[in-house]
């Protein structure tokens, strides 16, 4: 039974997109099965698993208001082992069509299941920000990942974002759990990023992973040719970093 991880961050361009595809796509390298949920309306993870996100006829926002079906959806991408529920710039338009549906909170999930056993793990990438979206994300899965970028403001919105997990652990999921922070745009020149990570480390009493994925050009050029890491670039520290933290993963579910 596949094992369910939302990639999760209120704040924008700390790497959630980044995590989701290249987590993937190293889970699936080394003989895992992945799917893996775009359920952020700007469908970057779709994109950067060479998906042409504007020429789907069916979407998570199609399986969300009950136009299509789960199989209809999904699409395997050409990387290995990992299939995509895409998303595209429709899905803006979901929080307003699931106001006054009953369990709004739960329809991803409802439909998830169904193919649990299908999968060894379930990467969600979710929107930046606290919305219902993100709340579908959270009652869908078992984790929640938070990657924090290595900056000055890195720890603001984090105490927020464990607020939101505990409260829906308390009313939505009782069995969801933080899995854990992981470094991003990690710089090992500055003293910023050195003393970022000595930081958290010590404010948050949480799992922190040992894999730190550094600033990397390349990782940051893979998403405009569609491609993840480990396949534009297999030799690059980003694509390193994140077979690490792909084992990490695979360590912690074993």
């Amino acid at each position: 039974m596949a094992r369910i991880i939302a990639i999760a961050n209120q704040k924008g361009g700390v790497g959630k997109t980044t995590t989701s595809i290249n987590l993937s796509a190293c889970l699936a390298e080394v003989g895992k099965n992945v799917l893996t949920i775009d359920i952020d309306p700007q469908g970057n993870t779709t994109s950067g698993l060479g998906i042409e996100k504007d020429e789907i006829e069916n979407t998570v926002y199609e399986l969300i208001i009950g136009e299509a079906e789960l199989k209809d959806c999904v699409i395997r991408s050409e990387y290995g082992t990992v299939d995509v529920l895409p998303s595209n710039v429709n899905l803006a338009g979901a929080e307003i069509e699931l106001i006054g549906m009953d369990d709004k909170e739960y329809i991803l999930k409802k439909h998830i299941d169904t193919v649990r056993d299908l999968y060894d793990y379930i990467i969600i990438d979710c929107p930046p920000s606290l919305n219902i979206l993100t709340v579908n994300a959270m009652t869908t899965a078992d984790t929640v990942l938070v990657p924090i970028q290595c900056e000055y403001y890195a720890l603001e919105g984090l105490t927020q974002l464990i607020h939101t997990i505990n409260l829906v652990k308390s009313r939505l999921n009782p069995n969801l759990e933080l899995e854990g922070v992981v470094f991003t745009m990690f710089d090992a020149r500055t003293n910023l990023s050195l003393q970022v990570v000595e930081n958290v480390k010590n404010n948050l009493k949480q799992n922190i992973y040992k894999s730190i994925i550094p600033r990397n050009v390349r990782l940051a050029e893979a998403p405009s040719h569609g491609m993840p890491i480990n396949i534009y670039d297999p030799k690059s520290s980003g694509a390193e970093g994140y077979r690490d933290l792909a084992q990490e993963v695979i360590q912690r579910t074993e």
